[in-house]
């Protein structure tokens, strides 16, 4: 089953969740600002994604410039910042079984259909 971590208020994630919508593919939608991730699911996608902690963190975002920005930090504490501030998430992420992609840009979607 193909998931989109989704965040209705975020317009790539809106654009992602409409090449879903296109594909005729069944797919969940799990809306991971309201659905809290536990830290072995957000293990797992970062795993699918093939990346760091770091390169899931939306570094633009006020919480990460006041509280993290400048500090060296371990995988596993940017892992509980992203588990207590779910907005730091990188958006949307589409996971197609062991292919996952974040949808910046929307076309990786397409990719792993």
């Amino acid at each position: 089953m193909i998931k989109i971590y989704h965040n209705p208020r975020c317009s790539k994630s809106r654009q992602g969740l409409s090449i879903l919508e296109a594909s005729g593919k069944e797919f969940e939608i799990i809306k991971y600002l309201e659905e809290e991730l536990t830290s072995k699911e957000l293990l797992s996608i970062i795993s699918k994604l093939g990346i760091k902690p770091m390169d899931l963190i939306r570094k633009n975002e006020a919480i990460w410039k006041s509280d993290y920005k400048g500090k060296t930090l371990s995988d596993q504490e940017i892992i509980e910042a992203m588990l207590k501030h779910p907005k730091l998430i990188e958006r949307p992420i589409v996971i197609n079984e062991d292919k996952a992609t974040i949808g910046r840009p929307t076309d990786n979607i397409i990719k792993i259909l």
